[in-house]
């Protein structure tokens, strides 16, 4: 069983009543000859540790290797806790744990690069809030990485998830949509809506560039994780309304990878443009 696009997968789960993580898993164990126990322990070991990087900066002080950024999320989380957060629960734990993720990669820690390092806050910081908040289980938010999987595999094999070549729209706008199919599918949708849900969150950040100060995986990455960490909440919200996306996901992919190769240098990773090349930025690197 094999994919290489969104239409090919969708064809293979309406044929076989498959949901996309079920479509995805088959496709996993074919390719690399391991058993589905095994593939199924490789995604748990890969959600403890998005787990792990979660707690961690929540009860440890860190401070990022360029010094950017550091003890946000803590921040964020006892506003949620003990203030009035404007984003409700459910968003305010997304965009808490989502720059927490971030706070760890940058001070060096362990952390799971889905689909990059710099957009490694979103699917973290969507998954523990939607399980804390909707109480699923272990095993159902393992199977829903196999989805998000599903949409990661796609947009690599057909597009790119690199920021230095597609801007933060390939790397955070690619997080989001893994996310927002994932959530989708927890939520009760069906293939066609989960890929809804992605294309929607992907278009959402169509044209985001990539302009990290002094070339750091830290800002505006950490912010942009919390934004992409909602984007896929609001996604799946819509998509499980019923608002079908008006263009196909593989139509939208090939988009995003033109936008994409159209940015200018100073747009993609470069640090010499956006951002990353303001006045108090470059101040920030003299010193």
């Amino acid at each position: 069983m094999n994919f290489i696009n969104a239409e090919e997968l969708l064809q293979l789960c309406k044929e076989n009543s498959l949901t996309i993580s079920q479509a995805m898993l088959k496709r996993e164990t074919k390719i690399s000859g391991a058993s589905r126990e095994e593939m199924i322990n490789r995604m748990t070991h890969a959600y403890h540790i998005m787990k792990e990087a979660v707690q961690q900066s929540l009860t440890q002080e860190i401070r990022s290797i360029g010094g950017l950024i550091g003890g946000e999320a803590v921040k964020i989380n006892q506003r949620r806790l003990h203030g009035k957060p404007v984003c409700g629960d459910i968003i305010s734990k997304a965009i808490a744990y989502a720059m927490g993720v971030l706070e760890v990669n940058a001070s060096m820690g362990l952390i799971v690069a889905a689909p990059t390092a710099g957009s490694s806050g979103v699917i973290p910081g969507v998954f523990l809030a939607i399980q804390e908040s909707f109480h699923f289980s272990e095993e159902e938010m393992v199977d829903a990485l196999f989805n998000a999987g599903a949409v990661g595999y796609l947009i690599t094999r057909n597009a790119t998830v690199a920021g230095a070549e597609g801007g933060c729209q390939a790397e955070v706008g690619t997080a989001s949509a893994m996310a927002a199919s994932a959530v989708t599918q927890l939520m009760g949708g069906d293939p066609v809506q989960c890929l809804g849900a992605a294309s929607t969150a992907i278009t959402n950040i169509l044209g985001l560039v990539c302009d990290p100060i002094g070339g750091l995986v830290e800002a505006p990455c950490q912010k942009r994780n919390a934004m992409g960490a909602s984007n896929a909440l609001i996604s799946a919200e819509i998509s499980l309304c019923g608002i079908a996306g008006i263009i196909p996901f593989d139509e939208v992919v090939d988009t995003m990878y033109k936008v994409g190769r159209s940015l200018p240098r100073e747009l993609k990773e470069t640090a010499l443009g956006g951002i990353a090349a303001t006045p108090t930025a470059c101040s920030m690197c003299r010193g």
